[in-house]
Formats: C-alpha cells, structure tokens, sequence
C-alpha cells in the first residue's frame, strides 16, 4: 500500500496581490497555417511517368520569375528555380475529384473552377524566398494553391522542404508570423494550403549536378474566375486575415498574364466517375 494519505484538493483563490487587476483583454493571436497533405496522389506508375517527362524536358525550363509588388515588373529576385508551363487533363482530374474532401479538411467555402500549373525543378542554391501566391490569381481569400512532389529514389538532393508561415492578428492587423510548419518533399505526395499564406522553398543541396536529381514539383494555383459573392462563398475569418496580410504583397499593376507563362484551365466536375475513368479501370 502507499504511504501517503489521500485527501480532497482545497480549492484556493488567486488574489490581486499574487496577479494585479488588469484593465484591459489584449492577446495576440496566432492562426496556424491551414494545410492539407495526400500521399500516393497520381500512383507509382503516373508518378513516375510524369517525373521522367520532367527530366526529359530539361532544354525546354526557363528561369522562374517573381513580380514586385511596387512596381508589377518581373524580375528573379529572391528565387532560383527553373519552370516549365504545363496542363494536363489527368493531373485536372485527380484534382477535382479530391477537392472536396480538401476544402472540408481547409474549411474552404468558395467555388474552384480552373487551375494554372507550371512544373519547376531545383537544384544546387535553389530556392524561393518568403511570399504569397497574390500576384497568381484574382481573389487571394478564396484560392488555394497545391504543390505535387517528384523526386528519384534515392533523393539526389537535399533540402528544399516547404515552410508555411503562421499569420499574426493584433489589433484587429493581420501579419505572417515567425512559427511556421514545415513541408517535406516527397514523392507522390501533394500540399494545398490557401494562397494567401507566407510560404517558401528552403535552398536546397544537389551534389551531382544532374538535372535528374534535382527536387522537381507541380505547382497549381486554383481559384474561380470571379471574385466570391454569396453567403456560401464569403471566406472564413481566418481566412480574411490571411488575405488581409496577403493583399500588400499584390501588385499594384495587374500583369497582363501569368509571369511565368502558365495557362489557365477548367477543372473538370468532381466525381468517382471521373478517377475511374482516368486511371483506366
């Protein structure tokens, strides 16, 4: 048996001496980044498949761009990747059919009609400094964007991983926080958060030097082609918030199309139908 005498807890009472009156209710609050992750997205035969038309589309990438938000010029500072615009209506399909699931798991209201994707590769140095994806589509309070990993087995780079910035409200101010989460890349394993979130792509390690080796992604914006009207369509709070810091990262001129040269598409409907068809079952 124990040696110690149970007895009842005495509930005691933290007077003003111990904790001074306060007269005023002011916490700052910090919204997690809201982030949804699928693995075995595409499957190991489209997974494969697709990285292979990646590496052999080595000449075809371009230096990946960046618009500053004062001025709307496009310039690569703080980024260095490659990119190559893409469309694909597999890859549109397997979007749409997981989607609803995705905007449960976001609480994500707004209606999402088409996508812009590019492919892009890192290597050696390759990174993508802190930003929004607000220059990307019309509405930043309703989009998300997804991010599809590729790799080789074993990984012929290090780094690269994803960093979701945290937003900060104080004084009803909206602003990204230092905490974040960070995001692993790995193979057929796909991440949407909502584009008004502060992300970026941590520089990444690739010592052979080879294109094949590099951290290779798709990277999709999807969004409405109008702006959200409706009660069903008005964002969340935190979802406001987020677009609230996200909007200083706008352009103040809008671009005549993508700065990278991705083409919008429809996203096909949603459905069972639509993954048994594509995977050819």
């Amino acid at each position: 048996m124990s040696g110690y005498t149970m007895e009842p807890a005495m509930p005691m009472e933290i007077g003003p001496r111990v904790l001074p009156p306060c007269d005023q209710w002011s916490p700052v609050l910090t919204v997690p980044a809201p982030v949804c992750r699928l693995e075995n997205f595409l499957g190991a035969e489209r997974a494969g498949a697709l990285l292979e038309y990646a590496i052999g589309r080595h000449e075809d990438f371009t230096a990946g761009t960046v618009l500053d938000p004062l001025t709307g010029q496009v310039s690569r500072k703080g980024r260095d990747s490659l990119v190559l615009p893409v469309t694909s209506e597999v890859f549109s399909a397997h979007l749409a059919d997981c989607l609803p699931l995705v905007q449960e798991v976001l609480d994500h209201r707004a209606a999402l009609t088409r996508s812009l994707t590019v492919l892009t590769a890192h290597g050696e140095g390759g990174h993508f400094g802190t930003h929004t994806d607000a220059s990307r589509v019309r509405d930043v309070s309703t989009a998300l964007s997804a991010v599809y990993y590729l790799h080789r087995t074993p990984r012929g780079f290090g780094g690269g991983q994803l960093r979701l910035y945290d937003t900060v409200v104080n004084d009803g101010r909206a602003r990204p926080a230092e905490s974040y989460r960070t995001v692993e890349p790995e193979h057929d394993t796909i991440v949407f958060f909502p584009s008004s979130a502060f992300h970026e792509v941590v520089p990444s390690t690739c010592p052979s030097g080879r294109f094949a080796d590099h951290r290779f992604t798709l990277t999709t914006w999807i969004s409405d082609e109008e702006s959200a009207t409706g009660p069903d369509a008005r964002p969340s709070r935190v979802a406001q918030w987020m677009a609230d810091a996200a909007e200083g990262t706008r352009p103040l001129h809008d671009a005549e199309g993508d700065h990278d040269g991705a083409r919008p598409v429809a996203l096909p409907p949603s459905g069972s139908a639509t993954r048994l068809r594509t995977n050819g079952n």
